[in-house]
């Protein structure tokens, strides 16, 4: 791929989300964009960092629009990953980092992925994969500690030689990233987001979210969901704001940074919220800087939010509710709205038109359930090589979220639960099929069905039932352990419950809901 020198003009036009960077690096080049650990990065600094990142990619020799999967933690070597990525006219595809093995592998495969920016924790990992895919290139993210940065990602970064602005070659209507995404099969799906799509969810967050260049955000949620990295990181980098960036959400680290950075907004899953709002590093740190706390990617408890907001009356709490395929943020409730609605996922947000309908597709009144659909600009092109998905996802006009719902009259929606069989563990969906189809390859095993089940510290865990075949015997830890070696470690059952027999209507479909309710 060549690059060609940045022109004012064509920049001031691009609608590529690197080009966003670049417009704040030129209104604010000196302040201060992002630090992690002991790094600081102006806005200038950082946009030349892509730049060098970008040449870098594109040097690979790699075919225009090809597939880039990043494979780490939160670090700015990750985030600057993904901005050379746009930049170069390459698509973004982030992984897990918890996935291991046969997962892994069907990734990288389905995506198409020519080139992998690894973490040296995950690089073991990944080398047992790449010896299956010989074609796929490998570039470390960052060294390892005490190694120089010499031959990595982040060594580009930093280099202080000359570096030429670069152009990027995609549109708006290319694709910006491949967000995976499980369903009910035991195979996830890869959304395809357009730069366009992404932009235009900046929007919605920055107007729905209150969003400010003063907010001093503090990020911690893993930068591979769309949440931390599309609802968080790249609005705020939009206004010029200074984004703090931890590896991992740390509990006592976190209130630390609040109290000695001066944060002032703070995302988190509720199963950081749920610990923190019982730390007893709460009583000593000083969190009076902090404005803004914003919830989503699982169901928050109700009785833990009410414990937060008596606690500090003063912090403005938002309910963060959607899903990848909508760049993700979908409905919104504020913090005004809470007294009377705190169990709400709030209202549509400014690019996302929503309605609730019965399975013909027709409207459902207020107060009765339906799945909610929705119509938007930030909406995904679709499944990544999954056609019949996404016809079956994008019906009529509508994209079919697989949630159901209540909506009040005023339009304020109400999650009751998911149409089809996905665990939420920890902000993290899990198909149940998948959890099942590990646990049948135990041979004493002659039925199972997986559920989430309610959990103080991952809201839902995910739980097998099992039904043992006549005359054999097994524990809770021989299933889950049989487990381990085909699943990724958020995915194997947290509880194993044994069961005479599995509730079923009488056309013989399986009844999870009945397995819930006990």
């Amino acid at each position: 791929m060549t690059t060609t020198p940045l022109s004012p003009l064509s920049s001031a036009g691009a609608g590529t989300v690197d080009a966003i960077l670049r417009r704040s690096a030129r209104r604010f080049p000196d302040r201060v964009a992002l630090t992690f650990a002991d790094r600081r990065w102006t806005y200038a600094e950082l946009d030349t960092a892509v730049d060098r990142v970008a040449s870098l990619l594109a040097a690979r020799g790699l075919d225009d629009g090809a597939r880039i999967a990043a494979y780490g933690v939160n670090s700015d070597a990750y985030l600057i990953g993904f901005l050379a990525t746009s930049r170069a006219g390459y698509t973004h595809v982030p992984v897990n980092y918890a996935l291991t093995g046969g997962e892994l592998e069907y990734l990288l495969t389905d995506s198409g992925a020519s080139l992998v920016l690894v973490d040296p924790a995950q690089a073991p990992t990944l080398e047992t994969v790449v010896q299956t895919l010989p074609s796929l290139q490998t570039l470390a993210l960052q060294p390892a500690a005490g190694d120089p940065a010499d031959g990595t990602l982040l060594g580009a970064a930093v280099d202080r030689g000359e570096a030429r602005p670069v152009d990027s070659p995609a549109s708006g209507s290319d694709l910006a990233q491949l967000l995976y995404t499980s369903g009910t099969t035991s195979r996830p799906k890869g959304a395809m987001m357009t730069h366009a799509a992404l932009a235009h969810e900046y929007v919605s967050c920055i107007l729905s979210l209150d969003l400010a260049a003063d907010d001093a955000p503090l990020v911690t949620m893993p930068l591979y969901h769309s949440a931390a990295m599309h609802v968080f990181a790249m609005p705020y980098l939009s206004l010029g704001a200074t984004v703090h960036l931890m590896a991992a959400p740390d509990i006592p680290e976190i209130l630390r940074r609040v109290e000695e950075d001066g944060i002032g907004s703070l995302f988190l899953a509720p199963t950081v919220w749920v610990p923190l709002a019982s730390h007893p590093d709460l009583d000593t740190r000083d969190l009076s800087s902090l404005r803004k706390a914003q919830y989503g990617a699982s169901i928050m408890p109700v009785t833990v939010l009410q414990r937060l907001r008596d606690k500090y009356p003063e912090l403005g709490f938002y309910n963060c509710f959607g899903q990848s395929e909508i760049g993700p943020l979908a409905c919104v409730l504020r913090p005004e709205e809470h007294d009377a609605r705190p169990a709400s996922a709030g209202r549509p947000v400014f690019f996302v038109e929503a309605r609730v309908v019965d399975e013909s597709g027709a409207e459902v009144a207020a107060g009765e359930q339906g799945e909610i659909v929705y119509r938007s600009p930030q909406l995904c092109q679709g499944y990544w090589n999954k056609p019949e998905a996404t016809q079956e996802a994008f019906r009529d006009g509508w994209f079919h979220s697989g949630d159901l719902v209540v909506r009040d009259p005023e339009g304020f929606v109400e999650v009751v639960d998911r149409i089809k069989d996905v665990i939420n563990t920890g902000g993290v969906l899990v198909a149940s099929r998948e959890v099942e189809d590990a646990v049948y390859r135990d041979e004493r095993v002659a039925e199972v069905a997986v559920i989430g089940t309610p959990d103080p510290k991952w809201i839902e865990a995910v739980t097998a039932v099992v039904v043992l075949k006549d005359g054999v015997h097994a524990t809770e830890d021989e299933i889950v352990a049989g487990t381990r070696e085909h699943l990724a470690p958020f995915k194997v059952p947290k509880r194993v419950v044994f069961v005479d027999e599995l509730p079923r209507n009488q056309s013989g479909k399986l009844l999870k809901r009945e397995l819930r309710q006990d």
